[in-house]
């Protein structure tokens, strides 16, 4: 299970720089609009990586019996928060 969380972080890494690639090469060009547009996306992705990290280190904890079912599940939600948090700014 843990493998699944560290593919799809992966996955929203490579995007977000993608993203951060493409809003790059706009600002650099004049057009703020479309680097607004991937830099926010970036972002979105960054939070994703981010969670599915989280997500891949509660299940090892788990595994490894590091912490109690309810401390995993406040850590995630906690990140979660977070998440919206940083969307909102």
């Amino acid at each position: 299970m843990p493998q699944k969380h560290h593919d799809k972080a992966a996955q929203h890494s490579e995007e977000a720089a993608k993203h951060h690639r493409s809003a790059s090469k706009h600002a650099s060009e004049g057009n703020h609009e479309k680097a607004a547009h991937h830099a926010q996306a970036a972002q979105g992705h960054q939070q994703k990586a981010k969670e599915y990290s989280s997500r891949a280190a509660s299940k090892y904890a788990e595994k490894a019996g590091t912490m109690k079912k309810d401390e995993m599940e406040d850590d995630m939600l906690e990140t979660e928060d977070n998440g919206r948090q940083s969307k909102k700014k």
